[in-house]
């Protein structure tokens, strides 16, 4: 080994400064002094050790990393001349600051944005050199050095040591990584540059392509022999990549690159389906089953956008672009034997469907800084269930927001996934730069959903000193059975969410054939668009052809596939003008058998005579998974099972009052004078899937006789109990919205004590206890009215557990009151919300009597 070289042991590398930060599973180096001045290389290992690194004499090996000291005389000139101009520089930018009379600001925010630059570049730095080292290093040394962070193997019983694949790795990388290098140019590149395109930042491409010579490192692989189909093999991967890689690219016309590229994450390898024939596996589908940990260093003229808040929107479009290829929903398929079409092989499978209500949270810290100290957040909710991602809307100011934020996700894969959430609270330091801090995450096994069917819990925030954020979700299977359409369309309707879905399409791109030229010159630069409502997907641009093959798949969210359609348009790339469409009618999928249609031809319209495009389709529809009796959630969940049923033919639009019986408990009256005929301007509405549903059970003359107008006679002989006169209310409780719904029919018999001073009443809710600002409800004011009619509806976002600890209270004021000097409360009410009829279908309809004024608690 020559002079210049010194070996340090990875035993005798330090912690780094902050050990409280997650960090990939990596041993840790001293300094950056030590990696530079004083170059390390690994320590060997005897020959036949249980790595197989070394070669027994203590002369470093494959697995040895030697940096040789720079020892030029140019680079010591150049070093001369930088020095000695950025001395010029910051004592002329101080002389100029002076000479203008600029203020001291002008000074002070650039040296506190290098600072903060070059602090973030030492950590960035010293994290790659400390995974680099790991990379080169053997398992025995990792171990030996950092005791506290183990390889996965060592954690989870059922993972497995995989340092025999780490060899293999290591022989076939070099051929490997031609293959990333093409993945790379042909497949990340356009995206990239299409999206950076969206920022005004253009002419985005990879100009040189080195991944190093630095293998992936697999710490340890799981594989699944339980609840696995027989015609498939599923493996875990625990990937961890540390390149010494070498990327330049272009952008705009300025030059830069890419340096320490690094990647961490679990990584699946699906082998499917088994075949009878060597290599007797059909094909690969490799993905990740979260976003992995990416991390890279920026080099070159693009330099400047490695500072914080700049370098963001670079390194968010790359993640955004892995995630796009290798990330679950997507997958990265290979084929392995021509027997297996590509069909079977790229065509999206989604197990089912996943329905997540974020309601709110409590107790978040409070992150914004105001002027009399800390301050409140502005918290928003980020959902990702692998590669998709959800955000809900932003509540400024508020530690206890509450968001009833509703979405559905797809879901490809039970075994070993997550439904992660991460709250933030929103800050814009500057326009277009976002500092969010993080409030606390939190996640779920989606296996454990699927298995409970409807889980509606608190969960306590990780990463967080207190919070609890509170989540309802709910597992729906796929069915290829039409006649389950009408239920889950019902079930949307009672929902009353207009986002929600009842099907899934997926829908196999192929190819096209014999595409019209888009220029005379050459044959077009194809790329395809579907859509399904607001949807939209697309696949890769194919150079210079006019029968492009794709073979992509997409999954799409259908709201009714009675009246929605699939919409198809194929572009050319460089003049952007339509070379072929085609619309397809999702009805008529519906009548297909086992709702498929597979490797179709479909004539393109716009186009060629010949011009036509092969795809496949599958539609699917949700079903409400089986409810576990037996798990905590059915006692939350109870009234689903009951405001769910195709059966009760009123749906939660046009709910139907059943008035109590006079002689019931409570303050509650039934009209005296039973009704004799409808307001004719009030008209019944019955939905057409309701109609539809319904027709064999009862005819709609019988619902529309049913259903009980609000509107009463004018007329009427009691006033109440107390003579204040009486309100009529519904009050209904939906638990699968978690939502209670108030609405104020109408007053009568608002005593007249004063026949020139005639009312002007108006209603106001408030939840108790506490009688919040959040929880008023107010109705408009009706002018000189003792019958006043209202028919407002209000929505409270509220826990079952918290609805039975609350009442509601109805105040009936004037807005004459505040004039006349006397107290403008007419009468007032508490409702306690525990009723179990508050919770039906119907919910509680009914007259309550008016009281005296009541002092608040």
């Amino acid at each position: 080994m020559s002079d210049n070289t010194t070996s340090v042991p990875l035993a005798k590398f330090v912690d780094p400064p902050n050990p409280t930060e997650a960090e990939p599973f990596v041993p840790l180096v001293e300094t950056k002094k030590i990696m530079t001045e004083s170059p390390v290389a690994a320590p060997a290992t005897p020959t036949g050790n249980a790595n197989g690194h070394g070669n027994g004499n203590g002369t470093p090996t494959e697995a040895t990393a030697v940096v040789t000291k720079p020892a030029s005389d140019d680079n010591s000139i150049f070093s001369i001349i930088y020095t000695v101009g950025k001395k010029v520089a910051i004592v002329g930018s101080i002389y100029l600051v002076g000479y203008m009379g600029w203020s001291v600001a002008w000074l002070i925010a650039p040296v506190i944005l290098s600072v903060a630059r070059d602090q973030l570049a030492k950590t960035s730095e010293k994290k790659r050199d400390i995974a680099k080292a790991s990379a080169l290093a053997s398992e025995k040394d990792v171990i030996l050095a950092r005791i506290d962070e183990l390889p996965a193997w060592v954690y989870f019983p059922d993972v497995e040591r995989c340092e025999w694949l780490n060899k293999i790795l290591k022989q076939v990388w070099p051929n490997a990584n031609h293959y990333a290098r093409t993945l790379v140019k042909e497949t990340i590149e356009p995206n990239v540059a299409l999206a950076l395109a969206n920022y005004k930042m253009n002419g985005f491409r990879f100009d040189r392509i080195i991944l190093g010579t630095i293998p992936p490192r697999i710490g340890g692989v799981k594989i699944y022999d339980k609840n696995v189909d027989r015609n498939e093999i599923i493996m875990d991967l625990d990937l961890f990549y540390a390149s010494d890689c070498d990327i330049n690219f272009y952008l705009g016309g300025m030059k830069g690159g890419i340096k320490d590229f690094q990647i961490h994450g679990w990584v699946r390898v699906v082998m499917k389906p088994l075949i009878r024939s060597m290599p007797l596996v059909g094909g690969l589908q490799i993905f990740f089953l979260n976003n992995p940990n990416i991390d890279f260093n920026l080099v070159g003229v693009i330099d400047f956008m490695d500072m914080p808040g700049l370098s963001d929107l670079l390194r968010r479009i790359i993640v955004e672009q892995i995630g796009n290829v290798m990330v679950l929903p997507n997958k990265l398929p290979i084929s392995l034997s021509e027997e297996v079409s590509a069909v079977a092989l790229k065509m999206p499978e989604p197990e089912g469907i996943l329905r997540i209500h974020v309601v709110e949270a409590k107790d978040l810290m409070k992150k914004d800084i105001s002027v009399l100290g800390k301050g409140k957040s502005d918290p928003y909710a980020i959902i990702n269930v692998g590669a998709q991602e959800f955000k809900t809307q932003i509540i400024d100011n508020n530690v206890n927001p509450k968001w009833d934020y509703w979405c559905e996700a797809c879901i490809f894969t039970t075994i070993g996934h997550y439904i992660g959430f991460s709250l933030w609270d929103y800050d814009q330091t500057m326009p277009g730069v976002q500092s969010d801090d993080v409030l606390g995450r939190a996640s779920i096994d989606i296996a454990s959903v699927i298995k409970k069917g409807v889980v509606d819990s608190w969960l306590t925030l990780e990463d967080a000193k207190h919070g609890l954020l509170h989540v309802r979700l709910q597992w729906y299977k796929l069915t290829a059975d039409p006649n389950d359409l009408q239920q889950i369309l019902l079930e949307t309707q009672l929902l009353r969410v207009t986002s929600m879905s009842s099907a899934v399409l997926s829908v196999f791109i192929d190819s096209a054939r014999h595409l019209k030229q888009a220029r005379s010159s050459s044959k077009p630069d194809p790329y395809l668009v579907c859509s399904v409502n607001k949807q939209k997907q697309q696949t890769a641009m194919i150079m210079r052809d006019d029968s492009p093959v794709w073979e992509q798949g997409f999954t799409f969210l259908v709201s009714n596939p009675d009246n929605e359609s699939l919409i198809i348009k194929i572009y050319d790339q460089k003049t952007g003008n339509d070379i072929g469409q085609y619309t397809y009618t999702l009805s008529t999928l519906l009548k297909q058998f086992n709702m498929e249609v597979i490797q179709q031809p479909f004539q393109l319209q716009k186009s060629g005579p010949e011009s036509k495009l092969y795809m496949s389709l599958s539609l699917r529809i949700l079903k409400p998974g089986e409810i576990d009796k037996e798990s905590d959630a059915l006692e939350q969940v109870a009234a689903i099972t009951r405001s769910s049923s195709v059966k009760t033919p009123e749906v939660a639009v046009v709910a139907p009052p059943t008035f109590k019986d006079p002689q019931a408990p409570s303050k509650r009256l039934s009209a005296e004078s039973p009704i004799s005929e409808e307001d004719p301007a009030v008209a019944v509405k019955i939905s057409p899937a309701l109609s539809a549903s319904t027709s064999s059970e009862k005819p709609i003359s019988e619902l529309a006789a049913s259903v009980l107008t609000h509107r009463f006679p004018d007329s009427t002989s009691s006033a109440g109990e107390h003579n204040l006169g009486r309100i009529q209310l519904s009050i209904r409780y939906s638990a699968q919205r978690q939502k209670l719904d108030v609405t104020i029919h109408k007053i009568m018999k608002i005593p007249l004590r004063d026949p020139s001073n005639i009312p002007d009443p108006y209603v106001k809710l408030y939840l108790l206890p506490g009688r919040s600002k959040e929880s008023k409800r107010k109705t408009g004011v009706i002018k000189d009215n003792c019958n006043p009619v209202y028919d407002a509806s209000f929505e409270y976002l509220i826990s079952i557990a918290e609805l039975r600890q609350t009442e509601l209270e109805v105040t009936v004021c004037t807005q004459k009151g505040f004039l006349s000097g006397g107290s403008p409360i007419i009468g007032m009410l508490k409702i306690p919300l525990d009723d179990a009829e508050i919770t039906t279908q119907s919910g509680l309809n009914s007259w309550f009597d008016l009281q005296p004024e009541m002092r608040h608690e």
